[in-house]
Parts: C-alpha cells; structure tokens; sequence
C-alpha cells in the first residue's frame, strides 16, 4: 500500500530505513483501501510516508479525500494520467527517481507517467524495443524530469542557437526550432510538489501561469492530453485539494520526532503558519533573517545520546541557515546592475517564515541554468543554448545555459535563467533538487551553495546544514 496506517509504516519504514517512530502530537493516519491505480481509495486526513531520512507527514485540511471522486485524482484526459501521476504521495508529492523507476519495472514502461509527449526526450522518440523504452525515458529515470516545449517568445530580445543537442529535439525544426528567433525550445524540468501551495508566490518555475486554476487546465490539456478543458467545478475541485494540502518532515532517523522538548517541526505547526505576501520581504524594512525558528529549543539541549546529538546538528543548520552573513553577487532578481552585490544570508531569498519560499513574486537566477555549473551539479546530459542579446539594456551580450528560464515567457534577456524561489518543507522525500534535478542530494545543494557564494562552511557546519533541511 503505498500510503499506509501509522502501524504498519513504522514497520515498513524500520525495514527500510531504520526505526522511525511517528510523531505523537499528530493524529493517527488511518487504514485505506488500495486503489487499481496505486493511489488507496480514501486518502485519510493525516498520512505518513518514509523516504531516505525518516517519515514525512501529509496534512489535510478538509480532511479525508475519496480519490476516485477527486478531480485531482481522476484521468481527464486521453493518455491516462491524472494529477497524482507526477505528484506522487509517496514523493513528497512530486515524482523521484527511485519512484520511476519502480513504475517502469513493475508495469514494463505502461504506466502513465512514461508517454511521449513530455516524459520522453523527445515526442519523436522510438520507444518499440525495451533499450528503445530506456534511452526515450532517460533523463525522467535518472532525473525525475520532464520535457517543457516552448515557444520562441514573439517579442524576444535574443537568438537562440542550439550548442549541444543530445536528444536531437531541438535542432529538428518538426520539433524544434525553426530559426534563430522562432519554434519551440525543450527544457528539461522536475515537476513542483503538489502541496504547501498556500505559501506560494508564483506559479511553475518560471512563473508562466498566473494562477493554479490556470495551471491545472494546461496541465490537463498539455501533460494529460485532454481534448477539452476540466470543467469549472472540476478546475475547483483541483485547486481546492492542492491548496489544502501541508507536507512536512515527521521524524528524522537520528533525531527521531520533530516537534519534542519545544521544538515546532511538523506538519501540525506549518499547517498553522501565518502567511502573507511580503510578509518577511527583506526590502520592507520588517525583515526577520531568523525567518527558521522550528528548532530553537534545541539550541540549549545538553547531553551527548545519538538523539541529543542529532538534535543539536538540526539547530546548528538552522541557526547557520538563518545567519550566516555572505556576499551575494550576480543573481539577477536580487541584484542590479547598479548593485551588482548585496549582503545578506540563506534567508535572504528563503524569507517566508518557517516556509522557505520568497515572500513575494520575483524570481532569480542563481547559476544553476549555467552550461559550465560547478561540480556539485551534473548537468551534462542535458542540452545547452546560446542566447545572443540584441535589444534591450543587455544587447551584445551572449548567455550560455542548459534552460533560459523566465527569458521564455518574457522575451527579456535580464530574465535568462530565472526560477521561482521553491518551497523547502518536505525536502527529504523528493531528490534530487533544483529545477533541472541537478543537485543529487542535499549534499550536493549545500555544496553548490557553499562555492556559489564562497560560505567557507567547514565540513560540520556542511553536515549540520543537510541535517537541518532534512529536519524541514
């Protein structure tokens, strides 16, 4: 069952990963029936799910979900997937590696979540042999990510050109682009998890749709391959559920349950959040940097036992999320070219409170669309571009990225490989990270960061910041 009873998941999760015990603040998730698709009949109003660092928590607002009457749920359009398909309960509602490739193996390359005309390198892809089947779906196997096909802005004020290629997509003018300045680019990205939408900002990477309404009807007419939009009540029920939803770290391994000996960890404190737009916004002159105030308690723990200690890491993380001065230089969406540099911490872009998502609507780019990204990123199998500036403040100017971001939707060159600020909640369930699934583990997140923006963390304070962002 993939989302189970509170009994039965600690045993699962013992065999898995260790003991896990669930945290007692938070209601028992209760039986459900399993479904033909994997998704149980009644998704209950607390569940619990183990990934790699303990057990996570789902919260329901509304409270129990009869999935087969849920918009969410239910298949729209004609290819046989639903919402669930990419946003996976049992992956922090997205979709990981590990997961796909479970599908794949279990059900021979059928399950919904592998068609051609996102989940495959390229639509043109051959997928009649088995070697065929893995080469289509590679980069959705090895990286949880997805073809997005889009087209050449009108008002653009660059050319593109195609410097590598690896999956022939791009440079077929059937698929691809036609000119310079015209067709359909494909980039390659992770699906954004489905839950802790209240805390949110912009919708999709880089911010094309203005509302999740919005979203949820291209997603049924573009991923699901529907011939007609979902209808009205349909678009609510969908939104209504997502919007509902809260995810966080229950237990970690080591530290065992989150919300002990005063510390707010879980999904019973996010889902009682305060949230409004700008709230912590660092411009406003209210800003807090302690925007992390979960594990404060554990600040002044005492004790040397394995828990004790892992407690002590989880508040040192937070503690250096939250503090740790740098430079912040070249990240457009932060800084100008009038103020090429600002001083500031983690919290400075992770400013929501408790949340980590930015406060307010503005996207940025901070190196990780680059063609030559550190190696803490692997970015090498997907394909890189060359944007050539030629209207605009930037003009003469030439941009090599693995994806252009927002420069997509825009046509603006200072907004080339610009991203939504994510949400950080649930982090432990859904590797690998970054919006093109460059960063394998949280290892690998703290590590860009610590090159990026030259932290000079030690390799404790590394260690203390991954047990934090696991903690979340």
């Amino acid at each position: 069952m993939r989302v189970a009873r509170s009994a039965r998941l600690t045993k699962t999760a013992a065999a898995l990963i260790g003991a896990a015990a669930l945290s007692p603040a938070l209601p028992v998730p209760m039986a459900s029936a399993q479904s033909a698709t994997g998704i149980p009949a009644v998704l209950d109003t607390v569940t619990a799910t183990a990934n790699p660092a303990g057990v996570a928590h789902t919260f329901q607002v509304a409270g129990p979900t009869a999935t087969a009457a849920n918009a969410f749920f239910q298949s729209l359009g004609t290819n046989g997937r639903s919402c669930a398909t990419c946003h996976d309960p049992q992956a922090g509602w997205s979709v990981t590696p590990t997961g796909i490739n479970a599908r794949f193996q279990v059900t021979q390359g059928t399950d919904p979540l592998f068609r051609l005309n996102d989940g495959a390198t390229c639509s043109t892809a051959p997928v009649d042999t088995p070697i065929n089947q893995m080469r289509a779906y590679a980069l959705l196997l090895s990286k949880g990510v997805f073809r997005i096909a889009l087209p050449v802005p009108a008002n653009a004020q660059f050319t593109l050109s195609v410097t590598s290629d690896p999956y022939g997509c791009n440079t077929n003018p059937a698929t691809g682009l036609t000119s310079a300045s015209s067709g359909t680019l494909s980039v390659y990205r992770r699906p954004l998890p489905a839950t802790n939408l209240r805390f949110q900002t912009s919708v999709m990477w880089d911010g094309r749709e203005a509302t999740l309404t919005t979203q949820a009807v291209a997603a049924t007419l573009g991923h699901a391959e529907a011939t007609t939009a979902p209808s009205l009540p349909q678009q609510a029920q969908m939104v209504a559920f997502e919007s509902g939803e809260f995810t966080a770290q229950a237990t970690t391994n080591a530290a065992g349950p989150l919300d002990l000996l005063g510390a707010t960890g879980g999904v019973g404190p996010l889902a009682q959040q305060p949230f409004t737009v700008g709230m912590n916004d660092p411009n406003s002159g209210l800003f807090d940097r302690a925007a992390f105030k979960l594990y404060t308690a554990w600040q002044s723990l005492t004790g040397a036992d394995p828990a004790t200690l892992a407690r002590q890491s989880i508040a040192r993380g937070e503690q250096i999320f939250n503090t740790r001065a740098f430079t912040i230089t070249n990240v457009p969406g932060l800084t100008t070219q009038a103020n090429p540099s600002v001083q500031g911490s983690c919290t400075t872009c992770h400013n929501t409170p408790n949340v980590g998502t930015h406060s307010t609507n503005v996207l940025m780019n901070i190196g990780v669309s680059n063609a030559n990204a550190p190696a803490a990123l692997d970015v090498a199998s997907l394909p890189v571009f060359t944007l050539t500036c030629v209207a605009g403040p930037l003009a003469g100017r030439t941009f090599t990225v693995t994806d252009p971001g927002q420069a997509m939707i825009t046509g603006r060159c200072s907004d080339i490989g610009r991203m939504k600020v994510p949400a950080l909640r649930g982090l432990a369930g859904r590797a690998p990270y970054f919006h093109n699934g460059s960063a394998t583990t949280l290892g690998n997140v703290v590590g860009f960061y610590n090159g990026r923006f030259n932290l000079g963390l030690t390799q404790q304070e590394r260690t203390d910041l991954v047990n934090f962002l696991r903690a979340l």
